[in-house]
């Protein structure tokens, strides 16, 4: 089955999709083509040997430019441009923030009906605004921190007791992320975070929580779950850009969470509520906190989490296949024009 992956886009994640891109290509091999979008919004045909942070870097990367139409990525050959469509079965979109995450590529895709592993417009739309995030969990029964949403007009009312995190409402990879435990501190972890959004998530910053991560999907009635994740930190610091995406090889670090059966468990219904009827077609990441006495908070939904998420499956490329021959699929519209056609026939044209 051949796979495309998509990946780099105009947002402040585009490095980190990049380094996504060149992990998931050392899984998935050199049969499956990579697809870059620059900061341009134009889409290039990458090479896998050249699947490395400098060939982007240095700009080298325009050879192959590509354009979308019906059912794919079409490349253009021949004295006289004939375009000729890529032969691939399902592209994985592994754009993170903007464009991949916020529902835009998702659009794209289903509107040139082009097959597509990832969230759908939706799913993208509840996922990528961490507000929103939080009042859907609450819809479905999952418990989430109280919180605050701040901006530039509104930082002075600030509600909820110190110590705090402060995180960019529409930002992922802990990019302008900041713990404050004092109000002086407050207006330079605000500017950080303001810098990338107009809207700032505010929420306590609790010390005895636990954090893990858990992967997956639903593919018709079955339920395929990663192993769950223990982010290992020191003391009560965050998980910052640096701790998460400075090294390479992201399964050098990788830690599975020494939990009881019954905790597993709970974290995996904790996921179907979040996952059901909303992110089929994607494999998605959720990262709950586990406080002292057992309670279960989503603390975010990673709809396109980092390298996929391959590292936390034991076989991620037979979950890929799987998902590709489940996708979602729309119902067709056809316009039939009858009512146009009666309307023409009771004027009498």
């Amino acid at each position: 089955m051949e796979f495309g992956v998509v990946f780099g886009g105009a947002s402040y994640e585009h490095e980190i999709s990049i380094v996504s891109a060149i992990a998931l290509q050392k899984v998935l091999g050199d049969g499956t083509c990579f697809i870059f979008l620059d900061g341009e919004h134009r889409f290039y045909l990458i090479d896998p040997k050249n699947m490395k942070a400098s060939f982007f870097a240095k700009g080298l990367y325009k050879d192959v430019e590509l354009t979308l139409g019906i059912g794919g990525f079409y490349q253009s050959k021949g004295f006289f441009q004939k375009k000729q469509i890529l032969k691939i079965h399902t592209i994985y979109n592994l754009i993170h923030g903007a464009q991949g995450e916020d529902g835009t590529l998702s659009a794209l895709f289903d509107f040139y009906k082009i097959h597509y592993i990832g969230p759908r417009m939706e799913a993208c739309v509840l996922s990528f605004d961490k507000a929103l995030t939080k009042i859907y969990a609450k819809k479905r029964g999952v418990k989430v921190l109280d919180y605050q949403i701040l901006s530039l007009y509104s930082r002075d009312s600030l509600a909820i007791e110190f110590p705090i995190i402060c995180k960019p409402a529409r930002l992922g990879s802990s990019i302008g992320v900041s713990v404050v435990t004092q109000s002086q501190d407050l207006d330079y972890a605000l500017d950080c975070a303001l810098e990338y959004d107009s809207k700032v998530l505010v929420e306590p910053f609790l010390g005895d929580m636990k954090e893990y991560n858990l992967a997956g999907c639903k593919v018709g009635d079955e339920w395929l779950f990663s192993i769950v994740e223990e982010p290992q930190k020191r003391g009560d610091e965050i998980l910052d850009f640096g701790n998460k995406y400075l090294d390479f090889s992201r399964t050098s670090y990788l830690h599975k969470a020494q939990i009881s059966p019954e905790l597993e468990s709970a974290l995996q219904e904790n996921f179907k509520m979040i996952y059901e009827d909303m992110f089929e077609g994607a494999i998605v990441r959720c990262d709950f906190f586990v406080q002292s006495q057992g309670e279960i908070y989503l603390n975010e939904i990673n709809p396109i989490p980092g390298s996929g998420a391959n590292y936390l499956f034991e076989d991620f490329i037979s979950i890929l296949k799987t998902l590709a021959q489940n996708l979602p699929t729309k119902k067709p519209i056809r316009p039939s024009y009858r009512y146009i056609e009666q309307i023409s026939r009771a004027k009498g044209k």
